[in-house]
């Protein structure tokens, strides 16, 4: 979830730096591709946890119903012991 211009700029910066040093790209797809892999490297690098996470997975639970359940991102129930 990213939420502030800042890390908004920093992200895109960071995939436009990987664009442009490969140049060009054969097609559609091997662009796609190449975001695809940036974005997961950036995201491994992120260290601090999205604050008020749980309110947002509320909220698309709400929203996106189904979808949101069948992604498998709904928050894990906890399990009560009796």
């Amino acid at each position: 979830m990213i939420y502030t211009t800042n890390a908004i700029e920093s992200l895109h910066m960071q995939v436009r730096k990987v664009i442009k040093s490969r140049g060009h790209f054969p097609n559609d797809e091997a662009a796609t591709k190449l975001i695809y892999l940036a974005l997961r490297n950036i995201v491994k690098g992120w260290k601090v946890p999205a604050l008020h996470w749980h309110q947002a997975m509320n909220q698309f639970a709400i929203m996106f119903g189904e979808r949101f359940f069948a992604a498998g991102l709904a928050p894990q129930q906890k399990q009560h012991k009796p």
